[in-house]
């Protein structure tokens, strides 16, 4: 197999495998079976597409593979009782028991590895690991743990499922608004971990990125009156809006740096529009704005900018004061000091950004670094830059340090 020909079948393979596992999971009611024979599916097409090509609907092909070989292992392991037959059941026009308020398999899966009965990291790993297909050794390297650890946090996850009867269902829509909060953070955390891919030659995974943006929509429509729902849409469009700017040669381009006129307008429209919704909300006496709504209304403020240079500053922080207020965290504050340096200047962000234990964060050293060079202070920006290059995979990322880096060595 050339090798073009891999990267093609894994490329395919990663975009559709959420679709395979979502379908397969609620069709037998089994993660493991699931999982396995999504693998199995990958496996004959690595096999057989080099040869025969592939088919015009790889998605398809993927499930009705993968189904079958599910089927065959439940048939090898004996497991013909309510299984087997609710998997043959599936298989024609029988209407079966309804499995939620939206008929979408990805979401379903999504709800369910929600679940309160799971610890919130585990939530978010086993989303990573059945929705985007990422490796564990991937999903470890984002949590900052060993992937052993990684490894066995998924799999306890995926037994307290099948051991508690957890259904693969939207809840009703009474019970929805216990799981929202936590499924809204694993979109979110789909989306970065798309967004901030690390490693590889794709610095952005759009799979991701694309599936919770789609997650968004149908959360949006399921829950209309919803502002954080809002917020979180507006938020994800309004940083996609910028993805074709946000790369040029191989290179990271800083935001104050992009070709604003690559922005996807109609994106941002959008983004703006829900923002204005929530905004209109909060003036409504609507209830306090929660911190994907205030995320949504920075970018809002960055993309409503023609220019870098025309940004309004004094709202970012502002704005950055009321989300530090909600979501009190050092990487937020690291934000706020950023928008700080344009209004008072590096020195004062600096002092900031030295008293926040994030010294185990790159953003946190390539802040230092962008700082320390603003100040002239060019040894100490070039140890920083050292350190933030060394702390991240993502290879754009590191190209665009590193040339920052270089650039001190010149002065």
């Amino acid at each position: 197999m050339s090798s073009n020909s891999s990267r093609e079948i894994d490329r395919i393979y990663r975009e559709e495998y959420g679709w395979v596992v979502a379908s397969l999971a609620r069709r037998f009611g089994d993660l493991d079976i699931a999982e396995d024979a999504a693998a199995e599916a990958l496996l004959t097409a690595m096999e057989r597409w080099p040869v025969d090509g592939i088919p015009p609907n790889p998605g398809g092909w993927l499930t009705t593979t993968a189904g079958n070989r599910a089927i065959d292992r439940i048939r090898r392991e004996s497991l013909r009782d309510t299984k087997h037959q609710a998997a043959m059941i599936i298989e024609d026009d029988t209407p079966h028991e309804p499995t939620g308020l939206v008929e979408d398999d990805r979401l379903r899966l999504v709800f369910t590895c929600c679940h309160p009965a799971l610890a919130p990291e585990a939530r978010v790993a086993l989303t990573l690991r059945l929705l985007g297909g990422l490796t564990v050794g991937e999903i470890a390297r984002a949590f900052f743990v060993a992937e052993t650890t990684m490894a066995q946090r998924i799999t306890r996850a995926k037994a307290k499922i099948k051991n508690a009867h957890i259904p693969f269902r939207v809840p009703d829509q009474d019970d929805v608004t216990d799981r929202v909060d936590g499924v809204l953070a694993v979109v979110y955390l789909v989306f970065n971990e798309g967004y901030l891919a690390g490693g590889g030659d794709d610095p952005i995974r759009v799979d991701l990125t694309g599936e919770a943006i789609r997650l968004g929509r149908i959360m949006r429509r399921l829950l209309p009156d919803n502002a954080e729902v809002a917020g979180l849409l507006a938020l994800m469009l309004l940083i996609d809006a910028r993805r074709a700017a946000r790369f040029a040669g191989g290179e990271l381009v800083t935001l104050d740096e992009q070709d604003r006129g690559g922005w996807d307008r109609a994106l941002i429209a959008e983004g703006h529009a829900l923002v204005r919704d929530c905004l209109a909300r909060v003036a409504a006496g609507q209830g306090r704005p929660g911190h994907y709504q205030i995320m949504a209304a920075i970018n809002a403020v960055h993309t409503d900018a023609n220019d870098a240079r025309d940004t309004d500053w004094s709202q970012v922080v502002a704005l950055y004061d009321q989300l530090y207020a909600v979501t009190p965290t050092p990487v937020v504050a690291l934000n706020r000091a950023v928008a700080v340096a344009e209004l008072d200047g590096p020195n004062v962000a600096l002092a900031i950004v030295d008293t926040l234990a994030l010294d185990d964060y790159h953003a946190w050293h390539a802040c230092r670094a962008d700082l320390l060079r603003r100040l002239g202070r060019s040894a100490e920006a070039r140890s920083a830059y050292d350190a933030a290059i060394g702390a991240t995979e993502n290879s754009a990322e590191r190209a665009y340090l590193t040339r920052r880096r270089d650039h001190l060595v010149r002065q």
